[in-house]
């Protein structure tokens, strides 16, 4: 595998991803390397094609994504789109488990 080096790197900057690393329980070397996956995984997916989403994190702790999936905080946005107000009027969850269970 090829090697990449980046010289002169703010002491800041380099202490940042020391922190980095440390929040996410990996050595620099991983979360470096977990950066540029996530760089590259962004480019591969065309920007029309939807939505990139983090489903589970591989071995080595890197996340592994899948073009169409949605984060939680998508999915709610979109649903606040379309259902701006609450509903109103239907029945209650607890009447509709009462009706089924007394209906047995």
């Amino acid at each position: 595998m090829p090697n990449l080096s980046i010289k002169d790197v703010p002491e800041a900057w380099a202490e940042a991803l020391r922190q980095r690393a440390s929040r996410s329980h990996r050595s620099l070397q991983g979360e470096l390397m977990a950066i540029i996956e996530r760089a590259v995984q962004e480019e591969a997916v065309p920007a029309n094609s939807g939505q990139t989403g983090v489903v589970g994190f591989d071995r080595f702790g890197h996340p592994i994504t899948r073009p169409g999936t949605k984060t939680i905080e998508q999915i709610h946005a979109e649903h606040l789109k379309r259902f701006p107000e609450p509903i109103r009027g239907g029945p209650l969850a607890v009447d509709i488990i009462r009706a089924d269970r007394d209906s047995r």
